[in-house]
Formats: C-alpha cells, structure tokens, sequence
C-alpha cells in the first residue's frame, strides 16, 4: 500500500506543507481550511514574538538585578536604586507579556483543536456515506425461513431482550438482556476477546469515566462534546468507545522501539447520546445509547502502521468469517470518515430479513494525530518521535447480535453459530 504519512496538528507541517493540508483537510469538507491554517501560522508567529521579547525582558532584569549588589558595594547607592526601579519595570513588563503569551497560546491551540486530521491520500473524496468505496465483499445468499421476522420482532417472540423494561429503568435506547440473550451477549464478549488474545493483544479493563484530558487526547473533545454523556459534578465522561481510555494509558509515555508495536485489547460498555439521529432505520438493537464492544488498539512506528492497518482489518474479516456472517469492506469518503482519522475502513454485514447492510466496525489509523495531542512518543537517539495510534471494532455487538438472529432464524427458532456454543451452552434458542 502505497501511502503519504502526516504529522497533524503540529505547526511546523503546517508550515511546510501547507497546500498538502489545506487539499487534505477540503478532502474533509472543512471549508475553511486555508482560512484556519494561515491564521495558525500568523498565531504562531505572534507567539515566537512575545516569546522573544519575553526572553529578552527576563535577561535583561536578570542582568541588572546581579549588578544591584556590585552597585551597592561600590557605594554607588542612587545608581543602585535606580537599577531597582529598572528591575521593577521589567518585572512589570515581563507580566504584562506573559500574560499576552498565554493568551495567544490558548487561542492557538483551542484552533488546532478544531482542526481535522489530514486524510490520507487513499481516502475518496465525497460528501456522505452514499460516496463510500466498495473496497471487497464477501456476501452469500442466507436463505430464510418464508415468514422471516426483523430482529426486533424475534427478541419479543423469545424474550430475550426487553427494550420497555430499560425505558422503564432509565430510557430508550436501553435495553435489558434477559436469558439466553443475556447469555449470547457474554458468548460473543468472550469470542471476541479468546480471539483477539490468540491475535497477540493484551487484554486491559479500563475506567468507564474519563477527564477532560482523556477526551482531548485522543480527539473526542471538543469534537463530540454534545453527543458525550458528560458528569457535570465532576467533569468527568462516560466513555463512547473503550478506544479513549486504553490509548489514553500512553499519554505523556516515550515507548521503547523494543516495546511496540503495543497491542491492546479491551471489553467496555459504551455510552453514546447520538442526538437526533433516530428514525426508522435505527429500530430495535441498530442503534443504542449503551452497547457492548470489544476494542483492539495498536501503537506502532509509522513505517509500520499501515501494515498494522491491514492486520487489524484482516483479524475482524476473520471474527466475521466464522460467525457465518456475509460482509463487505467500505473505505471511507472524506465526507463520513472521523475528525481524528486518516484512514477509515468499515466493515458492514448483511442483514437478511432487513434487507441492509449493519456497520459492525471501524478500523483506523490516525496516523500522529492522536500521538501528538497525547504527546505518546518513541525514544530516539538523538529526538523523540511521534508514534502512531490505531483502533477497530472487534467488534460492536448490537447489530451483531441482530445480524446473527434474523440470519440464523429457522421455523422451530434461532440456530446459534458453531463458534459459539462451547461459549453459550446452547445451540438454539428456541
């Protein structure tokens, strides 16, 4: 794969590749792109400014508050004192331009905040999901039973979800597993996780809860803050993918080239407020303010990550190979691909009996972007670099689990996957 790696959100590729940014970043669709970098240049050139007569400012009294004591030993005690006040004034000034440096600071960072990854080269443009490229499929004919039900349908006829009793509990949007749902649940968590512990990952559990810091490392904040459920006491958010808190465990670390490539794996609920985005295509387990998923994280060199890439992908095609499922992989346009990403690949599976494609998973490479606001790199002989950050699916289990039970319907009830039998205790829910 032939790629062009990125270092975003640091002002010197900004400076130097401007036009690639601002090509990459229209690929986004954000509009004002050259009008967002050339202010970030102008910022950051106002700061080196300040710094400098900051610097000067605090030599300078320096020097002059170390010659104070020869003055007074001379017995020259006017010049002393005037050397005091001199000192005095430059302290004053020295606030003064302090306080300016902060100020210019904040607003260049809070607008490199608001700017998106530079895409990758590979990524289409496009201005929806409708403009996504067909990357492979590997889709079959499931045959169905004549009066084939929608999942929501069959998770009422064998009571194995209840979504009016979570309206009852907390609202929609949380459903309640009650047996053999509850048990196909837990099946498919540890599927997931034995497989991805065969794959090399280390199995983490992290905290539901991340600080403000957590969010902003990884690009969730300011981004997502409105579809984030946020802990207002103590500012503190439900997480909307374990992906925040497992790469978080590297903020502010310089890694060894002998301990990466770093692989994690880690089961969490998730907490999504996805405001207005419900209507009838999003019925039943296809969209939920709490679901279940199993995510993989890597952090590697950038002469390695798009290998990674491919790797990752490849582990979640095999996770849905032996569910039995059909799939397809789409390479996402820049119009439906993240803020933090700079290549996206989703994976999608067939829904029979409803007749679409469920995204299941993505799986992406971030390339610096995420390393740079969580300052996570490798130690160098003569510099530290940047690392690059990688995450997928594998895999969100809402839809699944609804792909799973309208595909594997029969008359007599739902045939459970081989795979996960030994995990379930039963190969049918009947």
């Amino acid at each position: 794969m032939s790629v062009k790696l990125y270092n975003m959100l640091e002002v010197s590729f900004l400076r130097e590749n401007k036009d690639q940014a601002i090509a990459g970043l229209l690929v986004k669709n954000h509009k004002t792109a050259a009008e967002d970098i050339e202010k970030v240049i102008s910022l950051d050139d106002l700061r080196k400014t300040k710094q400098s007569a900051m610097d000067g400012c605090l030599a300078e009294a320096k020097k002059a508050a170390q010659n104070i004591g020869t003055l007074l030993k001379e017995g020259k005690s006017s010049e002393a004192e005037s050397a005091k006040q001199h000192v005095s004034l430059l302290k004053e000034e020295e606030k003064v331009l302090k306080d300016a440096l902060k100020d210019i600071e904040d607003q260049l960072l809070s607008l490199l905040y608001k700017l998106p990854n530079v895409p990758n080269s590979l990524v289409p443009e496009g201005k929806s999901d409708k403009d996504n490229v067909l990357r492979d499929e590997n889709s079959f004919e499931v045959k169905l039973p004549i009066h084939a039900a929608p999942h929501w349908e069959l998770i009422q006829k064998y009571n194995i979800i209840d979504f009016e009793l979570g309206n009852k509990i907390t609202g929609a949007g949380f459903p309640v597993y009650k047996g053999k749902g509850a048990k196909l649940q837990r099946a498919l968590i540890n599927f997931f996780l034995d497989e991805a512990s065969k794959a090399g990952y280390e199995e983490v559990i992290p905290p539901l809860l991340v600080n403000e810091a957590s969010g902003y490392g990884t690009g969730q904040l300011p981004d997502k803050d409105g579809q984030m459920y946020h802990m207002t006491v103590d500012n503190l958010y439900l997480i909307p993918t374990a992906e925040v808190p497992i790469t978080n465990i590297y903020r502010d670390v310089i890694l060894k080239e002998e301990e990466l490539p770093i692989k994690n794996v880690g089961y969490t609920p998730c907490f999504r407020r996805e405001a207005g985005s419900w209507g009838a295509h999003v019925r039943g387990l296809n969209r939920l303010h709490q679901f279940d998923k199993v995510e993989i994280v890597q952090i590697t060199k950038p002469e390695n990550s798009y290998q990674a890439l491919e790797e990752m992908l490849n582990h979640v095609k095999g996770l849905l190979t032996k569910l039995n499922l059909p799939y397809r992989t789409l390479t996402l346009c820049g119009g439906d691909i993240s803020f933090t990403s700079a290549l996206t690949f989703d994976l999608e599976v067939y829904s029979a009996a409803q007749k679409q494609w469920l995204e299941v998973s993505s799986v992406s490479n971030f390339e610096t972007y995420q390393a740079n606001r969580l300052k996570l790199r490798m130690k160098g002989e003569k510099k530290n670099t940047l690392l690059h950050t990688l995450n997928g699916s594998a895999l969100a289990l809402p839809r699944i689990l609804a792909s799973i039970l309208e595909n594997n319907q029969t008359e007599t009830g739902i045939k459970i996957p081989d795979v996960l039998v030994p995990y379930c205790g039963f190969d049918t829910i009947d």
